[in-house]
């Protein structure tokens, strides 16, 4: 029996991230990557043209060219995503010669990690794996969270986040500071899909949480919190080994 995957959620701001390969599957890559604030280099001979541009605009380095094992110099995480599985596979055993963590696309057997199904309101994401055995699956019960979490969470999460840190930073650790916490993350702020999120935010503060004088930035712009436009749309990455 095979030891469980570790989940985790790694920083990879600031840090050099390879993709080999621009095409379809390695574009969705390269932009989780971009959200995640890596530095990224692409080496592949053609690019789609999102990857062109995004190269021409300065957000990565593209090497027009096929990988070279020097590519590796210096990275930290790689992905293999170009349409043939020897290139692919050829990649992760040099990559995995030199300690770099390395994704080979839809061939598990030569991946370090899988890239999950993941749910995204704002701040909150909620990632789901099945270890490489049925991506269908994995999809199957993102859509089903999908469903069940209101598009509103993202702003009530950074509210519940300004509220916890002016908690923090008030109170010193006790019982009654773990309880204001607990009340926070378990708060129902809106009971239906036209409800003023600031408003009942600032009433259950004001019930259970001793406020600042001056309420949370997050908070301030009443109409900018109300606006649909505001509300952040959840982005879906499908789950691929």
């Amino acid at each position: 029996m095979s030891a469980e995957l570790f989940p985790a959620f790694i920083k990879l701001e600031n840090r050099p991230c390879l993709v080999v390969g621009a095409g379809a599957i390695a574009t969705s890559k390269i932009a989780s990557l971009l959200r995640a604030g890596a530095h990224i280099t692409v080496v592949a001979p053609q690019a789609k043209s999102e990857v062109a541009k995004i190269a021409a605009a300065g957000n990565i380095t593209w090497h027009q060219r096929e990988f070279h094992t020097d590519d590796l110099r210096n990275i930290f995480l790689a992905i293999a995503a170009t349409g043939s599985a020897s290139v692919n596979r050829a990649v992760f055993l040099a990559a995995q010669a030199r300690g770099i963590l390395t994704n080979a696309v839809d061939d598990p057997p030569h991946c370090d990690f899988y890239f999950p199904a993941v749910v995204r309101r704002g701040d909150l994401q909620i990632a789901i794996s099945t270890s490489g055995e049925s991506p269908s699956v994995a999809q199957r019960f993102r859509r089903e969270i999908e469903a069940s979490l209101d598009l509103s969470l993202g702003n009530w999460l950074r509210f519940v986040g300004s509220l916890r840190r002016h908690v923090l930073a008030n109170h010193p650790p006790s019982e009654e500071r773990k309880k204001l916490l607990n009340l926070l993350a378990y708060s129902q702020i809106c009971d239906s899909k036209d409800c003023k999120i600031e408003s009942r935010s600032i009433e259950f503060a004001g019930r259970h949480v001793h406020l600042p004088e001056h309420p949370p930035e997050d908070a301030a712009d009443h109409d900018a919190l109300a606006s649909p436009s505001t509300i952040e749309r959840s982005s879906v990455i499908q789950e691929q080994p």
